[in-house]
Order: structure tokens, then C-alpha cells, then sequence
């Protein structure tokens, strides 16, 4: 399309732990394509608080939304997506909920051998991964100073964001696509999969860890770029 003023916004969402500067290389690509990319500082204290601010972004669009949503993230996503603008989901590596659901629901029984996140106990209500394991669970592909400065710079968690249940999951409604990251120790792989299938997603499987929108950001884009046209 060579109009940019007829493509899609693009909404991006980060999870827990992390802020929205990873999705740097993301924005960088769609944007030298000539999308207009709006990232949301979530603070991911409570799922209410994050759809509120991911919902006051897509309102500052000036057209037609999609939205993005890497791990808890997809939670967000899953809700914000209700609104008018949003024309579409994308999941990266993300949990991707049904009425009802949370994190906390979809973790409660993994497949079996799957790893399990570094999660430590919470303290003072929020949640914090081991740094001694953050690099090898979350961003296992990263050069090792990336991996340990994201450990340094974590964002705590918030229980009431982990144990946020979805009310209306926007996609019963809207079209989706999902990014499977396939070397994934965050959310198993598997999972991943599943959930896919469950919600009807149009499917990619790229090598790379749960940190795949920090280490592979072309092929996010490029999935971006799919739901933008479709």
C-alpha cells in the first residue's frame, strides 16, 4: 500500500516485567514502512488500570487500530480490543484469555516438562523474576548484557494485573493472528499453540525466546503488517 494515510495505526502493548521500550526495533520497522506506531506505557499494576491506559492510546488514533500485545500483554489486548477502532489482534507470544480467564488461570496447569517461569514470591503485592534466571527463561536469545540489563530494569508486577480476569474477549469478534516463539521458557510453546488454535488466530512460528519482539522485530512487523491488510 503506498498511501500511508490509508494504513492502519498500529497499538503496541508490552507484559509484565519489562516497559514498552523493547518494542523499539518493532517501531522502527513498521515505522520505516510508513506505519504511525503508538506505544503504551502500561504500569502494569492492575489489568483495569492497564486497558484504561491502552484504551486512552487507541482514542489518540486518527483512524483504524491494530493492536498488539506481547504476553501479559495479549491479556490487555484481549479486552482493550473492544473498542471501535480496533480493527484487529495480534498476539506475541502472548497469553491470549477467554471469559473469565487471567494469567494466573492459564499458568495453573502446564504441559507436562514445560519450564517454569523464574517467578519469585510476591512481595508487597508485586511479582519479580530471579535475576540470576531472567536471561535464560525470558531472553534466552539476547546478547547477555541486554538480557541482564532487562533483568536490572525489571518492572515489578502487580497481582492484581496477573490475576485480572477478561469480561468480553474481543477476539470472538475482531480477526487475530498469533506469533509463536518457538525456543519460548515463559510460556511454553505448546500453550502457545493452543491458544492460537482456541481463538482462530492466523499462525506464525519464528526461533526465538520469549523476548522473541526484542530479538526478531522484522518478523513481528512483517506479522503486524499482515493483520494491517487483511
Amino acid at each position: 500500500m503506498s498511501d500511508s494515510a490509508q494504513r492502519a495505526n498500529v497499538v503496541l502493548v508490552h507484559g509484565g516485567f519489562v516497559d514498552g521500550s523493547g518494542w523499539q526495533g518493532v517501531y522502527e520497522a513498521l515505522r520505516a514502512d510508513g506505519y504511525n506506531v503508538a506505544v503504551v506505557q502500561n504500569p502494569t499494576l492492575s489489568l483495569d488500570g492497564d486497558v484504561a491506559a491502552t484504551r486512552q492510546v487507541i482514542d489518540a488514533q486518527p483512524g483504524r487500530v491494530i493492536l498488539v500485545g506481547h504476553s501479559y500483554g495479549g491479556v490487555v489486548v484481549t479486552e482493550a480490543g473492544n473498542h471501535g477502532k480496533v480493527a484487529g489482534l495480534v498476539y506475541v507470544a502472548a497469553f491470549a484469555p477467554d471469559k473469565g480467564e487471567s494469567v494466573n488461570t492459564l499458568i495453573a496447569d502446564p504441559p507436562p516438562g514445560a519450564a517454569v517461569p523464574p517467578i519469585l514470591p510476591p512481595v508487597d503485592g508485586y511479582l519479580l523474576l530471579d535475576r540470576a534466571k531472567f536471561a535464560d527463561a525470558f531472553a534466552g536469545d539476547l546478547p547477555r548484557a541486554q538480557a541482564e540489563f532487562l533483568a536490572d530494569s525489571q518492572v515489578p508486577w502487580g497481582l492484581d494485573a496477573a490475576g485480572g480476569a477478561v469480561a468480553t474477549p474481543a477476539w470472538r469478534t475482531k480477526p487475530s493472528w498469533y506469533l509463536v516463539a518457538t525456543d519460548d521458557r515463559m510460556i511454553p510453546p505448546p500453550a502457545q499453540r493452543a491458544m492460537a488454535e482456541r481463538i482462530g488466530a492466523h499462525t506464525v512460528e519464528v526461533a526465538g525466546s520469549h523476548a522473541v519482539y526484542v530479538s526478531q522485530p522484522v518478523a513481528v512487523a512483517d506479522l503486524i503488517k499482515q493483520a494491517a491488510s487483511g
